[in-house]
């Protein structure tokens, strides 16, 4: 059953928008399993108990969101060791932080039938029998869903070469603070969000713009010498990022970039710790903070 730990995993966490919680989801799935019995097939029981688990804390995660301090981002997840390399590039657009940002506006129920139907390929018939739904209702939950996300669907550069050359010298132009350089890779309209979720300091709304992101940056570049931090290239929900770490090692932030178009569309900033313990240690960057103030 473990070949389908991959496809359950990636289900629940497209639904949830947490690593952790997404583990939790399919660990539970298979001790239901186990507990079955004999099961026709299992890939449709077990697609169908981590939807449906999923749902539930979905419904539950998203009245704590309407409290949540700052920006909400998913946790970032590490992309770059793919064990199946072309359905990754298949679906990385459906990881990228943009896309889980915009799957929060569908309800619950409209998120998992857009999910299972339009990502992962199930028919209406199967979704419908999943969510205990009649096969036309889960044709009109698609249908509105699919709706709502091709309006603002997020775009990515179609040649993963140019977009990894492009993010190399974006983050080069940011290590330098080269303001000019950054103005000319970035979109005019480009935004950056941050989440710190009141646990660590971060931009407290998106900020856009090319001339004033551009200078943004460029200070986050000088900072960046000062702390004596490292910036660590990775493809962080299938675009590419960098996993920024202390002196020690330990993880400080991690960023994933949109690009599209040969520009730099969008930056995402992750440095809520609660958001980053998967990943392995994370540092306490007031201390950080506070360490550099009294040099």
């Amino acid at each position: 059953m473990n070949e389908l730990r991959p496809l359950l995993f990636s289900i629940a966490y497209r639904m949830l928008g947490s690593v952790a919680d997404a583990e939790d989801v399919v660990q539970e799935a298979f001790l239901r399993y186990e507990r079955a019995g004999e099961v026709e097939s299992p890939k449709a029981f077990l697609s169908t108990v981590v939807t449906r688990l999923a749902l539930d804390q979905l419904k539950s995660a998203r009245a704590r969101r309407e409290t949540y301090v700052g920006e909400w981002l998913p946790e970032p997840l590490l992309t770059d060791d793919d064990a199946d390399p072309a359905q990754h590039a298949e679906q990385a657009d459906t990881l990228s932080m943009a896309f889980l940002v915009l799957l929060e506006r569908l309800s619950p129920v409209e998120r998992a039938v857009f999910l299972l139907h339009d990502v992962f390929g199930y028919r209406f018939d199967e979704v419908a029998r999943m969510l205990e739904l009649n096969e036309a209702n889960a044709r009109q939950l698609g249908v509105r869903a699919r709706r709502h996300v091709d309006e603002d669907k997020p775009r990515f550069e179609a040649s993963r070469r140019e977009r990894d050359e492009l993010a190399e010298r974006f983050f080069a132009a940011i290590t330098d603070g080269d303001v000019g350089e950054l103005v000319q890779l970035l979109a005019a309209d480009v935004v950056v969000v941050g989440d710190g979720g009141g646990k660590a300091p971060q931009w407290a709304t998106p900020i856009a713009g090319a001339e004033r992101v551009a200078k943004l940056l460029a200070g986050v570049g000088r900072q960046i010498g000062e702390y004596g931090l490292t910036l660590e290239r990775h493809e962080v929900n299938g675009q590419p990022g960098v996993v920024m770490r202390a002196p020690d090692g330990s993880i400080a932030n991690v960023w994933s970039v949109e690009i599209a178009d040969g520009q730099v569309q969008s930056v995402r900033s992750v440095i809520n710790p609660e958001k980053l313990r998967h990943l392995g240690p994370v540092a306490d960057v007031r201390a950080l903070l506070r360490e550099h103030k009294r040099r």
